[in-house]
């Protein structure tokens, strides 16, 4: 095998590389789910301007109605009082001024109602013209987060192309057999680190202590080691 040493900070390099595309694949991964929540808090609030438009809708119904309800009874006390020039008897006289009387109350309580159905129906407009307001804030804000996700992506990707590039031209100096064994141990490693350092006798990799004998051969740097308990790679890491 060529220099142990070389190797050794060869694969060093590769797995910094390694390390570097996975973070950068996990940030891509998740603009998607970014993307997608500031989507979810800007529909949220388009439902609830819907909510306050449905709501302002009912009132003008509302008030549609007491309108139509005011008219009828305007023109049911017209003809009551129609009907007054024909009355010949006092008692049919005074059931009809008792109508009318009725039909003018009825009346005056619905106008009431009207006037509290358009102050409400004042508030809700202020209310709305509000939130419109603070939707075209929030959507413009949301609309720039989206624009710097999308850059960061687009200078994620441009990054990956170069790491795999370095990856290709850096591992192809490694030797065949050596690579392939420094890949099958990062296969087997959950974080995928391959190779780490030891320092006072001890793996970084698991913080096990290295028999005495070991390290003291590691750090000769004339064959390749793998640490008795997590199996990976180890070199000797100078104080």
């Amino acid at each position: 095998m060529a220099n142990i040493k070389e190797q050794i900070d060869i694969l060093v390099k590769i797995q910094k590389i390694e390390t570097e595309t996975r973070g950068i694949k996990s940030m891509l991964s998740d603009v998607s789910k970014k993307v997608e929540t500031l989507d979810v808090r800007l529909k949220d609030f388009e439902q609830t301007i819907e909510n306050e438009e449905s709501g302002f809708n009912d009132l003008k119904k509302k008030y549609r109605s007491y309108e139509s309800d005011t008219q009828m009874n305007l023109s049911q006390a017209k003809k009551s009082q129609e009907k007054l020039r024909l009355i010949k008897t006092n008692k049919e006289y005074q059931s009809s001024l008792k109508e009318i009387e009725k039909l003018k109350t009825n009346n005056s309580q619905i106008e009431d109602k009207m006037l509290e159905c358009l102050d409400s129906m004042d508030e809700a407009e202020k209310v709305i013209a509000a939130k419109k307001d603070e939707y075209l804030q929030i959507s413009e804000q949301l609309n720039n987060e989206k624009k710097i996700i999308d850059r960061e992506a687009e200078e994620g990707k441009k990054k990956l192309v170069e790491l795999n590039a370095n990856w290709k031209k850096v591992s192809g100096i490694v030797e065949p057999e050596l690579l392939k064994k420094y890949i099958i141990i990062r296969e087997q490693q959950a974080r995928g680190i391959a190779i780490v350092p030891a320092k006072d006798a001890v793996c970084r990799g698991c913080n096990v202590n290295l028999p005495p004998q070991m390290y003291n051969e590691l750090q000769r740097c004339d064959s390749l080691r793998l640490c008795p308990n997590c199996q990976r790679i180890i070199y000797w890491e100078k104080l």
